[in-house]
């Protein structure tokens, strides 16, 4: 009994050491959601010190010497437990965490998120001006800095298996080059029909849209899905994404053109599919390291099924289609919903990775893939990457930036991330989004006529009960498997490709 009281207080020990780094992030993913949304420009040298600082603080906190020691402590206890109890998976997760940022100096850590802060607004100020020359230092110390990351980790295969490991976790070069290789075979075909054959007409998204009835449509929608405003709020920003700093806390942005009508709109829906996996944790994750999602692949999974394989199904506007005509009466009251869906769904060769078709949009991936990782291998120098990303342009989707602010600095994951690591979740997250939805059909073939009524219950529920509710439990990996009872594929998106697209094109 005392054996086990001790061991119980030591796990106490952990829980509560675990639960002030969490903390301590959780102030400073606020401090970058103010310098996203609503800081002043000239907070930004002030704000990239903080964010430093805490950086340094948190990295310290979690890689003190009485974490390694409280989970060796720990080892036998949690050999003793259920692997997929609350505890084992905690223990477990802090180790796999520990070990990584053990490695790494929280000095390192600390001159990387300063810099990281300081590159971003080098990089909005340069993409502005479409100014690649007033960015390309930062970014060359921005490689330099994920070199120097890589390092920290001896033994790999490929310099960008530890970075890609950062939000991937077990996904390495020599995995996801072949999948990518696979992807492009199957989709480059597919791309060369539709393309040659007429475009759908999507003037009608194209008019005057004031921007603040898109957000109160974009706002009835995203509630619609589940979105609960009482434990998130909507803002504006220049690059869309989702942040959270608890459970409970869960923020959304989007980015509004007037003359775009689906800018917002499916941003929205792509960054509420995020936060409803978030909010969707378990309770007693709270505070935890449990809390978040599996990976970046995973993460991507929640917000394409809702962004496509929710928002831009037939069934989904035959509901919602009515509502935005009533919003948009003068704009949009002479276009049937037949011609709005297929213009939501118009495949092009764009040059905007974040406005592409779910046909392409994979090739944009894989270009930003294949460029990173010539970066960090040395084959390809910073100062060349315009250049560089040009061609894979003409070549792979046979268009070309007119500015380097639609090529090489269109993206903001290089300028605030790592250089490698910073791309392949979003094609892991399509593979396994179409995988995910698949499955949950085949078991409530009834979801499909529910979204038609704008019911997306069954379908939320099962997303909770069967990803949402475990957090980061499981590696990607094995929540794939117990979800779907099979590995990685790319069949699934490939038959949800061919089934959508061949009602408007012969392919």
């Amino acid at each position: 009994m005392q054996t086990l009281d001790k061991t119980q207080a030591k796990f106490a020990q952990l829980a509560a050491h675990l639960r002030e780094v969490n903390d301590i992030e959780s102030a400073s993913s606020l401090l970058h959601w103010d310098q996203s949304t609503y800081m002043p420009p000239k907070g930004a040298s002030a704000r990239g010190r903080q964010l430093a600082t805490l950086k340094q603080i948190s990295h310290e906190k979690f890689t003190d010497p009485k974490i390694g020691e409280l989970l060796e402590d720990l080892r036998f206890y949690e050999q003793t437990l259920p692997y997929d109890s609350t505890a084992a998976s905690l223990i477990r997760i802090a180790r796999r965490d520990y070990d990584r940022a053990a490695r790494v100096p929280a000095t390192f850590m600390s001159a990387l998120c300063r810099h990281q802060a300081d590159c971003y607004e080098a990089w909005a100020a340069a993409r502005a001006a479409n100014n690649f020359a007033a960015v390309e230092p930062y970014l060359e110390k921005t490689l330099e800095l994920s070199r120097q990351y890589a390092d920290f980790f001896p033994g790999y295969e490929h310099i960008a298996d530890p970075l890609i490991d950062r939000s991937d976790y077990g996904m390495k070069v020599s995995l996801l080059r072949p999948l990518f290789a696979k992807l492009r075979q199957e989709l480059v075909p597919i791309v060369e029909a539709i393309t040659s054959q007429p475009p759908a007409d999507d003037s009608c998204l194209h008019q005057d849209f004031p921007e603040s009835q898109q957000l109160e449509f974009t706002r009835k929608v995203v509630e619609r899905m589940g979105y609960d405003f009482q434990r998130g709020r909507q803002d504006t920003t220049l690059h869309p994404f989702m942040t959270n700093f608890s459970i409970d806390d869960v923020r959304i942005t989007t980015r509004v053109y007037e003359d775009h009508l689906d800018q917002a709109l499916f941003s929205s829906i792509h960054e509420a599919g995020h936060a409803l996996y978030e909010l969707g944790n378990s309770p007693e994750f709270e505070g935890t390291l449990l809390a978040g999602g599996v990976s970046s692949g995973v993460h991507e999974s929640q917000s394409r099924l809702w962004e496509n394989l929710v928002g831009r199904s037939r069934g989904f506007w035959e509901c919602f289609y009515p509502q935005l005509q009533g919003v948009f009466l003068r704009q949009l009251g002479h276009v049937s919903t037949d011609a709005f869906y297929r213009a939501i769904n118009k495949v092009s060769r764009s040059l905007i990775r974040t406005d592409a078709d779910e046909v392409t949009y994979n090739l944009h991936v894989a270009i930003r893939f294949d460029l990173e990782l010539a970066m960090v291998e040395g084959k390809l120098a910073v100062r060349d990457l315009p250049e560089a990303w040009n061609e894979r342009y003409r070549t792979d989707l046979g268009v070309v930036p007119a500015t380097d602010s639609e090529g090489a600095m269109q993206d903001v994951h290089w300028y605030v991330g790592t250089i490698g690591g910073m791309f392949q979740g979003y094609t892991l997250g399509n593979l396994m989004s179409a995988q995910f939805y698949e499955t949950a059909v085949k078991l409530n073939p009834e979801i499909p006529v529910e979204i038609e009524q704008g019911n997306f219950t069954v379908l939320h529920d099962w997303l909770k009960q069967n990803i949402y509710q475990h957090g980061r439990k499981y590696t990607a990996v094995e929540l794939l498997d117990r979800v779907t009872g099979s590995p990685l594929s790319i069949d699934p998106f490939i038959r949800y490709i061919r089934h959508k697209y061949g009602e408007f094109y012969v392919i």
